[in-house]
């Protein structure tokens, strides 16, 4: 049998129960595409009940606020997926007329839809043959070809998507993607593929050459960025002080507390620390350490370390949108991941203040 029809046979012998599967509406399939994106099918799955549930259409998407959206997303990281998603859903009624587009010449112009999610959506819905190309094909594709080439470089990727799309050419588009994709998230993994069961284990180049650990090959082009946040937390007569964030930045237009960041552990760079901590809140002002954290992202690592503060004053820049909300109105704003997880953890201690 061919490569694709190992890959379809295994497929339709072993593929997961995804509810985005049972459909060619390219709205639902559009709405699983963007969740799914850098996310664990496990993790994402409930965010996609959850979008579908609230917004059954995308004239439903449209006409939700960004805090609305971005609330829902709370917790998946990557928020400019979320507003990316609402100006998506805004730009399908105002152009298309309420209808999401299914061709690939179409999703391609709608923001953010790139290469990969607009052959996805236009493969799925309308059966469109256009290859798809995501970290999980890149692999299988490297291993079986023996593809040494980097799968970020200009070239590489050039040559991925030639082959992808030499190989999906006689193929029913639709289901020859899913199955591309689902051989490479759940039998040619990342590490430790269990090649003696693999249905293409006899033409595999990788297999045969002993590179299953080395393919597929990728640059090394990310540094990580390292930063220090000290959030203070202001609490009284049921109401706690928070802070949107600015853009420009990580969690853009998400509600976390008063920061100060320094350039080092506060206790290492406390002389800094002090000034802006004099600065931010007076010199009366009065900090207790409550908890530290350790927060990874993509680029950055965060230590963050939090505070309860005591007769202070607020004395922030004027354009830094802080202000006091009841508990109830800030559990219902978009907060950082590394918020709610401290407010989870200490909200006892913070109904005693």
């Amino acid at each position: 049998m061919s490569f694709q029809s190992e890959i379809v046979k295994w497929y339709l012998k072993y593929k997961r129960d995804l509810p985005w599967r049972n459909t060619n509406d390219a709205y639902v399939i559009w709405l699983s595409e963007v969740i799914l994106q850098q996310t664990r099918v496990e993790q994402g799955l409930p965010y996609f009940n959850r979008f579908l549930q609230n917004y059954p259409t995308v004239l439903d998407f449209a006409a939700a606020t960004e805090t609305q959206i971005l609330k829902l997303w709370q917790g998946l990281g990557y928020y400019s997926r979320g507003r990316n998603m609402l100006f998506t859903a805004v730009q399908v009624r105002e152009e298309h007329n309420g209808q999401f587009p299914t061709s690939y010449d179409a999703l391609i112009k709608l923001k953010g839809i790139g290469d990969y999610t607009a052959a996805a959506i236009a493969s799925f819905s309308a059966n469109e043959r256009k290859a798809v190309l995501d970290g999980n094909v890149f692999r299988v594709l490297s291993r079986y070809f023996g593809i040494e080439e980097p799968i970020n470089s200009s070239s590489g990727k050039k040559q991925f998507l030639n082959l992808a799309q030499s190989l999906i050419e006689d193929q029913h588009a639709a289901i020859y993607n899913q199955s591309i994709m689902e051989f490479g998230a759940l039998q040619c993994k990342p590490k430790s593929p269990d090649c003696s069961v693999c249905p293409l284990q006899t033409g595999c180049v990788a297999r045969e050459q002993g590179l299953v650990n080395v393919l597929p090959v990728k640059l090394n082009k990310l540094k990580k960025r390292t930063r220090y946040f000290n959030y203070f937390m202001g609490t009284g007569n049921d109401q706690i002080l928070v802070k949107k964030r600015n853009a420009g930045d990580i969690w853009q237009e998400l509600y976390d507390f008063p920061l100060i960041e320094t350039t080092d552990n506060y206790q290492e760079d406390y002389k800094s620390f002090s000034e802006k901590l004099t600065l931010a809140f007076g010199k009366d002002c009065k900090i207790t350490a409550l908890s530290q954290q350790k927060h990874l992202l993509t680029h950055q690592t965060i230590y963050v370390q939090f505070f309860a503060l005591d007769n202070y004053i607020i004395n922030f820049n004027e354009d830094t949108d802080i202000k006091w909300v009841s508990f109830e109105e800030f559990n219902e704003l978009p907060q950082p991941k590394v918020i709610t997880n401290f407010m989870n953890t200490h909200f006892n201690y913070l109904e005693k203040l």
